[in-house]
């Protein structure tokens, strides 16, 4: 995911207003069983309803036909059913999600938000549940940074990476506006390889036999291939309950596997849930 769409914490009003008046309608998922007994004890907008701001943001956040999916939405799902909560999705777009968290329109949202500092002082943030690694496309399976310096190399403006394969590779690294364009001089022949949040890359390629998405090899001179962002879930501020809950379950789900196994399920890495002790990026 792009660290400049991570950072899109929309302090406007403006975006508050329309952070759900352009969703298709709510999504309500399971019921909760009658001798639901809840791993905590969580206070919510509405009481016994978790809401949930989701964007489109395939594969962590997508709501169609009626079912939201994703890792983040399977993640926050779990979540909801161990604390006996009904939950409730409420599609947005993504500029919209943290203003309805910050508004408190919805408990929490998701679809792969960066634990940052400048997020931290409008919202509160969960553990890490995952990280979001450099993803490499090519046709051949580069994954060493290395062996990059001998080819024609693109990147997306704003990810984590950038400063420093800019200064690796020099001239031989392209910096694209979007994934659109980077991808159309992949295909072109104009570079070779190119870097993209993996998750991202996984989608955009899932359907093109010619290019594989791999996780880059960790190379000192560049920080993000070594210490991937961190993901949590953004949700309101000060309220402690739901903060304790989701670091509760998040702690559980991995240490029963999973997180692991959603997010294979939904192409990406096992290894991603290996976070780490938590950090902000500054």
């Amino acid at each position: 995911m792009k660290y400049r769409s991570a950072l899109a914490i929309g302090a406007s009003a403006a975006f508050t207003a329309l952070a759900l008046s352009s969703c298709s309608g709510q999504v309500s998922a399971t019921s909760v069983p009658d001798d639901c007994v809840p791993q905590s004890e969580v206070k919510t907008l509405q009481e016994g309803v978790l809401t949930v701001a989701a964007p489109e943001f395939p594969p962590f956040s997508s709501v169609s036909n009626g079912q939201a999916t994703g890792a983040d939405a399977d993640i926050v799902k779990q979540f909801a059913a161990d604390n006996c909560l009904e939950i409730r999705m409420e599609p947005t777009s993504y500029a919209g999600t943290i203003p309805a968290v910050q508004s408190n329109r919805a408990d929490l949202a998701i679809g792969c938000y960066y634990r940052t500092a400048q997020r931290a002082e409008i919202v509160d943030l969960s553990a890490p549940v995952y990280t979001d690694d450099m993803g490499v496309i090519s046709g051949d399976g580069v994954t060493s940074i290395r062996a990059m310096e001998q080819l024609k190399v693109g990147t997306v403006d704003g990810y984590l990476w950038v400063a420093d394969m800019k200064s690796v590779l020099g001239d031989k690294l392209t910096v694209y506006p979007s994934a659109v364009e980077m991808q159309a001089d992949l295909k072109a022949g104009r570079i070779q390889v190119g870097l993209d949040g993996f998750g991202s890359a996984a989608e955009m390629y899932k359907d093109i036999p010619d290019y594989k998405v791999l996780v880059v090899e960790p190379d000192e001179r560049v920080v993000a291939s070594r210490e991937p962002a961190q993901i949590g879930f953004p949700h309101t501020k000060g309220n402690t309950s739901l903060t304790e809950a989701l670091d509760a379950s998040i702690e559980s789900m991995k240490a029963d596997g999973k997180i692991s196994e959603i997010l294979t399920a939904n192409g990406l890495p096992e290894t991603a849930a290996e976070t780490g002790e938590p950090r902000l990026i500054k």
